[in-house]
């Protein structure tokens, strides 16, 4: 049985696209009733994103092993370009906290959901 997969492209896309255009990037002046739409919009779109991988359910091992590829390959991109974000910014002394915090969430998480499911299945 394969799945159809085009809601969750379609989520990704416009959860991509609002934070793309929440990062400005032709200068227009944003109101702040426009900003708050857009983080309120964006904030939407990614818990329906969010719910499509808490629903996510594998098939058979096949599905499994093509689940957790996905997995490993997020968190390491998700990381490295996080670590990347943190070498820039050290290099011109400025780094920002929450590149810090945010990678440090990832693999905190990362080992305790291994430890914890190590123990529970």
């Amino acid at each position: 049985m394969k799945n159809n997969h085009s809601q969750e492209i379609i989520t990704a896309t416009i959860l991509i696209g609002l934070a793309f255009l929440l990062l400005n990037p032709w200068d227009f002046w944003m109101p702040n009733m426009m900003l708050v739409s857009l983080l309120a919009l964006a904030l939407v779109v990614f818990a329906f994103f969010a719910s499509f991988i808490l629903r996510e359910r594998p098939f058979d091992e096949r599905d499994e092993a093509h689940r957790t590829l996905a997995g490993r390959a997020a968190f390491l991109v998700g990381s490295g370009v996080t670590i990347l974000g943190i070498i820039v910014q050290a290099i011109s002394h400025s780094v920002d906290p929450w590149l810090v915090f945010v990678l440090s969430s990832m693999v905190v998480v990362k080992i305790g959901t291994r430890f914890w499911s190590d123990r529970n299945f």
